[in-house]
């Protein structure tokens, strides 16, 4: 029986006198996988991650971080260290998320209405939630 390839099965492989020939690299990337929407999945992610709502204080609590602020601006030289939790807007969606920072406050600029830490972190002040230190420990224990 006669095989219909027998005239070609012997020749020798084809190279091109005209095209250099592909590296192995090159020929197994042309059957890999391709996004066929760029920037999908990126989109998805962002979409899925979840921002949290500013809270909106009432008078007592803005009261009560007025209050720490001053004792901060009073005894500021005596370096003690708070933890200060504020709103950090998100830059891509609305919302934000809450973050702690805790360290020394080099100053409060009641002007720019920002607290600056000692490591350059600026903060501000209508955007803090709490604040909480070792040095609020006498106004802890009087409410």
């Amino acid at each position: 029986m006669m095989n219909p390839y027998d005239d070609i099965i012997n020749l020798p492989h084809h190279t091109s006198a005209s095209r250099p020939r592909m590296s192995v690299y090159d020929r197994a990337a042309q059957f890999s996988p391709f996004a066929a929407l760029t920037g999908y999945d990126t989109a998805i992610t962002e979409t899925a991650r979840l921002t949290d709502k500013k809270i909106e204080l009432d008078e007592y609590k803005k009261a009560d971080l007025s209050e720490r602020l001053c004792m901060i601006q009073d005894l500021k030289d005596e370096r003690s260290e708070v933890s200060i939790t504020f709103f950090m807007p998100d830059k891509k969606k609305s919302g934000g998320e809450y973050i702690t920072v805790t360290g020394c406050v080099k100053k409060i600029d009641e002007h720019e209405r920002i607290v600056v830490m000692r490591d350059a972190t600026k903060i501000p002040i209508e955007d803090i939630l709490e604040i909480d230190g070792e040095l609020f420990g006498i106004l802890e224990h009087n409410e």
